[in-house]
């Protein structure tokens, strides 16, 4: 019996839930009020068309996960020990199913994700994701990125991508899916910059996670947003600029954050620049990241042959720091980051300086200046001393600046007065001429100073100041001038000629014509021209009229027929040009980014040492044989000076010349009569 009854009660509990879940009945009124009530009640909600608002911050992928939570626990009874053992053992039936059909199987490359991902169905859950959320986009953008990531499972290798092309890995996907994503991003404009503010933060959440999954999904996403609209990455900075120093001792962190931000800069380089400034120089020192921040800066510039258009976006604040890594020995760089950031430093000094740099130069000026120390090592000052030269040289107002600063930095001041006296024969006129009076500013303010003052750098910037100044009033060997004297010379020398032997017949000059054959020569050429001339003026006279009018009948029409043919190859040579300058103007900056990407560095490599060597060559040998010649051509203009007790004139000149004709004349007589002797001598002992 009490087996029976136990029997019994095991199959009235078993019956009494089978009645509980299908009808809502049983035998008790406190087993049929729950039963009965929840499971009505879960059938209604179940049924409902509508379902409550979900949180807009989450994913639908997240918000389903929830709802099927929700309708498992409404829709089963109050618990019981023997039911709980039911639904327990096909929950996770249920689960595994379900995991199973969502998460795709790890690919080896990314190429195999992009050819296997399945755009109808990215589509199908779009829609279904608007259709849910009509007025939400931030959700539709946010299922994009999941679906994405979910699907592209590849490995990924470093979070930098510098091995890979600078669109990768957006580049991958096909035309179909560019087409999906572009049509989404167009849609949802408004909320792009807080979806890209979400890209970048959970791609960092996900790197806490030991097994963090790919994110070549939010990778793609950040890439077409800012393919379009590059400004979004600067329009927070100094937020991630702040959240790159919280994770600094997280290289990849800091590594992902500006790779994300380093993707404006591929398609406006304005918005490269600002990044680069803004996120990367302030970490340049950092062992970590310093690799990354220089070869990014060298891609930017490489892939923009064109540097117009980033123009204003430096200053000097932001150039100076750049010029000390560059060339500073001992700083926080390695010695090839810094060969290779020297190698950029020309193209950042023409982003520097801008468009218009004789207005602007002058401000770069003071830094320059102090900068410019004796102790200094020498690339730097060499380099200095260039930017410096270049200041005064474009702009004008450099030369106030430095007048101003002139007391205040005397060592420097005697380093660029020395280098502007070395350099003063290659200087530009219009440098020479606006250095007077700045040079003799500097006199007045030496002469101040040395009452109150006497240091070497103030006696070294004095006679620096001296020998400018006899530099200035020097002037250049007068071949002009010794020209005409010569002229005047010669003139002056036959007309005294003339005049002492009383006509030109009998005169020393007209005698040596006659010996020497000019004067027989000079005639009969003469009256030969004479008669010739006579001869041509009188068959012109005959011939002109009738010869005339017989071009006229014949070629008349064929110049006039030519005239038209010239016109209209004219305006087809013109319109072809235009197409082929504008043309040239098109595909110039493609061959251009073509050749420097495909050009292997041994060739820049190659155009620099033959550079240093024409520099070599141009300052160790031709520029000395120029200084020598001038030197030669003054000490010999100093010694004709002394030869006419210090003031040329033209008696003076007189008789150097009559000397050195009576010499010249004596020595060619003495040789021809040696001459006259020697054959004689031959001929007598024949």
């Amino acid at each position: 019996m009490a087996s029976n009854a136990n029997a019994a009660g095991k199959w009235e509990v078993v019956k009494k839930g089978k009645k509980s879940s299908g009808a809502g009945g049983g035998k008790s009124a406190s087993d049929k009020k729950p039963g009965g009530g929840g499971g009505r009640k879960a059938l209604g909600e179940s049924n409902q068309p509508s379902r409550p608002p979900l949180v807009m911050s989450e994913t639908l992928y997240d918000n389903f996960e929830k709802m099927g939570k929700k309708q498992n626990k409404e829709q089963v009874p109050p618990p019981a020990e023997s039911e709980n053992k039911k639904p327990s053992s096909s929950k996770p039936s249920k689960k595994s199913h379900s995991s199973s059909t969502v998460t795709p199987t790890a690919l080896k490359t990314l190429e195999e994700a992009f050819k296997t991902l399945d755009v109808g169905d990215l589509k199908q859950q779009l829609a279904r994701s608007q259709t849910l959320f009509p007025e939400n986009p931030s959700v539709w953008v946010k299922d994009l990125a999941g679906y994405l990531n979910l699907n592209l499972t590849a490995s990924e290798t470093e979070p930098t991508l510098s091995s890979y092309a600078h669109d990768y890995p957006y580049c991958l996907s096909g035309k179909e899916l560019k087409g999906v994503i572009k049509g989404l991003i167009g849609r949802c404009s408004d909320i792009l910059p807080d979806f890209f503010d979400h890209c970048v933060y959970t791609m960092l959440r996900e790197m806490d996670r030991q097994a963090g999954e790919p994110l070549h999904g939010y990778r793609v996403c950040i890439q077409a947003i800012l393919q379009d609209k590059p400004r979004i990455a600067t329009q927070n900075l100094p937020e991630y600029l702040e959240l790159l120093r919280s994770v600094q001792n997280r290289p990849v962190k800091c590594l992902t954050i500006m790779w994300a931000l380093g993707q404006a800069g591929f398609y406006d380089l304005s918005q490269g620049l600002r990044v680069w400034l803004g996120i990367m120089l302030p970490v340049l020192g950092v062992k970590a990241l310093s690799s990354y921040a220089i070869a990014y800066l060298e891609r930017l510039l490489l892939l923009h042959a064109n540097l117009t258009k980033g123009f204003g976006i430096m200053g000097p604040k932001e150039f100076f720091p750049l010029l000390d890594f560059a060339f500073m020995p001992k700083n926080a760089l390695t010695s090839s980051l810094q060969e290779q950031l020297r190698r950029l430093y020309p193209r950042l000094k023409v982003l520097a300086f801008g468009a218009k740099p004789e207005s602007t130069l002058h401000t770069y000026l003071p830094s320059f200046l102090s900068r410019a120390t004796p102790h200094c090592p020498d690339d730097m000052k060499r380099e200095l001393l260039s930017s410096m030269t270049e200041c005064l040289c474009v702009d004008v107002q450099s030369l106030g600046v430095w007048r101003q600063l002139y007391t205040k930095h005397l060592p420097q001041s005697s380093l660029l007065l020395n280098h502007l006296l070395k350099s003063w024969n290659i200087l530009p006129p219009k440098l020479r001429k606006n250095l007077e009076e700045t040079i003799q500013s500097f006199k007045v303010t030496n002469e101040e100073m040395k009452d109150t003052v006497e240091t070497q750098e103030l006696q070294d910037c004095n006679s620096l100041c001296q020998n400018l100044q006899v530099k200035m009033r020097g002037r250049g060997f007068p071949w002009s001038k010794l020209l005409m004297v010569l002229l005047v010379f010669v003139a002056g020398f036959i007309a005294h000629d003339i005049r002492s032997r009383g006509s030109f017949a009998d005169s020393t000059t007209a005698l040596h014509l006659r010996n020497s054959g000019v004067t027989a020569v000079s005639e009969q050429a003469w009256s030969k021209i004479k008669v010739y001339s006579k001869q041509g003026f009188s068959w012109l006279e005959t011939n002109t009229p009738h010869y005339y009018s017989e071009c006229a009948r014949v070629l008349g029409p064929l110049m006039d027929h030519g005239l038209e043919k010239t016109k209209t190859a004219a305006i087809f040579v013109s319109e072809n040009t235009m197409q082929f300058i504008l043309w040239i103007k098109e595909k110039t900056p493609q061959a251009i980014e073509w050749v420097n990407t495909n050009t292997p560095d041994s060739v820049f490599q190659v155009l620099a040492y033959l550079k240093a060597l024409l520099l070599s060559l141009h300052q160790n040998y031709i520029l000395p044989a120029l200084a020598y010649l001038s030197e030669l051509l003054q000490r010999s203009w100093t010694n004709l000076q002394d030869s006419c007790n210090g003031e040329v004139s033209v008696s003076c000149l007189q008789g150097h010349a009559l000397s050195f004709t009576n010499t010249t004349w004596q020595l060619l007589q003495h040789t021809t009569s040696a001459i006259k002797m020697w054959a004689q001598e031959l001929l007598t002992r024949a």
